[in-house]
């Protein structure tokens, strides 16, 4: 079972996400800008009563693959999650590398210099996040948006316990200090 965003959703329990804009607790475009921010490569489709050219501009923009407004012919509606299926299976492997280094979101294991690497669920999310962005500096406020819900934030200090055990485990499997 993948790691999940909060909001049920789970990196890798689905193939395609469908997604209705107004949601209770978030709505649809938020969701998919937050799901693609965390790296996901699942196809979105958002399907919505809101059908306007700004509305559409804003779930496309926010990550989604295909927006449908309803009333909508059900045919249609199965015909597009058909083609972004077969969009999807023909992406390349989801596995990040780096030096010797090797995660795989799919099955949720990481390897080092080809020996297996055991991680906390956190300090697992915290590592995909750094591969997904290797050129960005992440606050640990901005650690904290990407990988906690809303119910459970924790403090800053607990985010670098997190990035302190998984440095340890990253030294002790060999990889270099950075």
């Amino acid at each position: 079972m993948g790691k999940s965003l909060g909001h049920g959703v789970q990196s890798s329990a689905y193939d395609l996400v469908v997604l209705d804009v107004m949601l209770p607790s978030v709505d649809g475009v938020t969701l998919s800008r937050k799901l693609r921010s965390h790296g996901y490569q699942m196809p979105i489709l958002l399907l919505t009563a809101r059908n306007s050219s700004g509305d559409i501009v804003r779930g496309l923009d926010a990550g989604a693959d295909d927006y449908v407004a309803k009333p909508f012919d059900f045919e249609e509606l199965t015909a597009r999650i058909r083609a972004l299926l077969r969009r999807e299976s023909q992406a390349l492997p989801p596995i990040l590398t780096w030096g010797g280094l090797c995660l795989n979101p799919n099955t949720c294991e990481v390897s080092c210099q080809q020996q297996p690497l055991h991680l906390t669920p956190k300090e697992f999310a915290l590592l995909e996040l750094l591969l997904r962005s290797p050129n960005r500096v992440y606050t640990p406020a901005a650690i904290i948006e990407n990988l906690w819900s809303l119910e459970s934030l924790p403090g800053e200090d607990t985010v670098r316990t997190h990035i302190k055990g998984l440095r340890q485990k990253l030294k002790a499997a060999g990889l270099p200090a950075k």
